[in-house]
């Protein structure tokens, strides 16, 4: 009799919250995020994107009105929840010199802005999502 109690409470019952809804997708991490993030990084050409572990990297990118300095950013997406901590950006920039490129310092308010542009999207698209 208890087990019969048991097995109803664990019903088959959907979640129905607007967090849970934003883990259910069918790639391995938070889909608002993995979007928010190609459509900021959609200005650059993609090297590669795993949709199952995370990780969005671009190729070389250079500005046309400084085409003496080029980014590359990799973009970590660490959970299904949309939270900020769930994603981690980080830039590699170069500028040219001789014959060559070199290594240079990448502003810490650079990568916080693409980290902000990249939740604002996110959040934006489950919005929409959950008002449709």
């Amino acid at each position: 009799m208890a087990l019969a109690t048991l097995a109803a409470c664990g019903g088959n019952e959907r979640p129905t919250t607007e967090l849970q809804a934003a883990q259910v997708n069918a790639i391995g991490v938070n889909a608002y995020l993995w979007r928010g993030a190609l459509e900021t990084l959609s200005f650059a050409p993609l090297a590669s994107a795993d949709s199952a572990g995370g990780v969005i990297v671009t190729d070389w990118y250079a500005n046309p009105s400084n085409p003496n300095e080029r980014v590359k950013v990799t973009v970590t997406i660490l959970d299904q929840d949309l939270r900020a901590d769930a994603l981690r950006v980080a830039a590699t920039r170069q500028v040219a010199q001789g014959n060559g490129w070199v290594e240079a310092p990448v502003q810490a308010a650079t990568v916080q802005k693409l980290e902000d542009i990249i939740l604002t999207k996110a959040r934006d698209l489950r919005r929409q999502a959950v008002t449709s």
